[in-house]
Parts: structure tokens; C-alpha cells; sequence
């Protein structure tokens, strides 16, 4: 489980296709702490450490095809800045929300807004009978693994606000107007939506 509160960016250095898996190597400042069999999210997407090279601070993860047909792991190219954040520590402060690093689509960046200190971003999902995923007005979402609040909200439509800090800290900053993303919605409102739906049925 993670928070969503980003810890630092890591650089794509290697990727590799082996059958319908792809191992992507990364490079991370702290890549010498990392153990096989560490879960991290990569962009929101929960990927489980493989090999690591401690001293290049260097890691492998592996992806399968599920993973790349669901996630933008398939946009990446060597030299990409990913958003990374280790499971979440359970001695300390909880201070984003749950984010499991399942990722439930993508969406793409439409617009991006200079608000004179902060950004608004603009993203655009898929939204159907069988993806009924939904945002709310300060609800939370996580974008590429980052823990953010909801502004505007539509069916399929979805605006976040950005601080300085955040767009330095992770890779917002190379957000562009097609730029493809993971989105995870928020866990809680997923059950009611779920709940919600039995009880209709259970009505007719």
C-alpha cells in the first residue's frame, strides 16, 4: 500500500522485451537501499523489484503485458522521469491517501493552466458502461502515483491543482497537452459505487 506523497523521480536507463514481458532498469538516488521483492510504484503502478545493482543505484522491475496494455508504462523510453515511492511505512504518518498501485486506466493531459504560482491540470478519461469510474469535487485521485485533490469534475473530465513543490518534486513538470498518465481512483468511493450498484439490482 502506498500514500501517494512522492518520494523522487527515477530515470529509465535499460528496457528490455523478453516474450511479452518488458524489464525496465531504473537509476534511483536511492537505489542502494532497494531489496528484491520490494514493492514500489512506478507512475502509480505497483511493480515488484527483480535485481539490483547497489552500487550503480540501478534496479530492474518486470512488467507484463496486462500491465503495459493498462498502464503508460508503454510510453516509456530510456531517459523517461518516473514518479517512485516505496510501500508505505506503517511507524509513521499517513499523509496522503490509500493508494494501492492498482492502476484502474489512463487518462490524457488536455490542458494545462498557469494560475501566476500554482497549475491546473486538465485530463480527459474514458468514461462508459463498463468503466463507470468517477470523480467528485474535492475527492482524492491519484495521477501517476501522486496523492491529489479533485476540483472540477465531470464524467470523464477531471481537473487537479499543482503547487510549485509538486510540480518540481515529481514529473508533472513534463506534462504537455497528450501527455498519457495512470489514474487510480479513490478505493472508498469504488466500494460505495460497488455497494450502490448490488443494491440497485437487488431492487429490480
Amino acid at each position: 500500500m502506498f500514500t501517494g506523497i512522492i518520494e523522487t523521480t527515477a530515470r529509465v536507463v535499460k528496457i528490455e522485451k523478453e516474450d511479452t514481458n518488458y524489464h525496465f532498469t531504473l537509476e534511483v538516488p536511492f537505489g542502494g537501499e532497494l531489496a528484491i521483492d520490494q514493492s514500489m510504484a512506478h507512475d502509480g503502478c505497483c511493480l515488484t523489484v527483480v535485481r539490483v545493482d547497489k552500487a550503480a543505484r540501478q534496479y530492474v522491475v518486470t512488467a507484463m503485458d496486462e500491465t503495459m496494455l493498462k498502464t503508460n508504462l508503454s510510453t516509456w523510453k530510456v531517459g523517461a522521469e518516473v514518479n517512485v515511492e516505496r510501500s508505505m511505512r506503517m511507524d509513521g504518518r499517513f499523509d496522503g491517501h490509500i493508494v494501492q498501485g492498482h492502476v484502474d486506466q489512463t487518462a490524457r493531459c488536455t490542458r494545462v493552466v498557469d494560475d501566476h504560482g500554482s497549475w491546473r491540470f486538465y485530463f480527459e478519461y474514458e468514461y462508459s458502461a463498463a468503466k463507470k469510474n468517477i470523480t467528485v469535487p474535492k475527492g482524492s485521485i491519484s495521477i501517476n502515483g501522486v496523492s491529489l485533490t479533485v476540483v472540477d469534475s465531470e464524467p470523464g473530465m477531471f481537473s487537479v491543482a499543482i503547487i510549485p513543490y509538486t510540480y518540481q518534486v515529481t514529473n508533472f513538470h513534463n506534462f504537455r497537452p497528450g501527455t498519457v498518465v495512470n489514474i487510480e481512483f479513490d478505493v472508498f468511493g469504488k466500494y460505495v459505487q460497488r455497494l450502490l450498484e448490488q443494491y440497485m439490482e437487488a431492487g429490480k
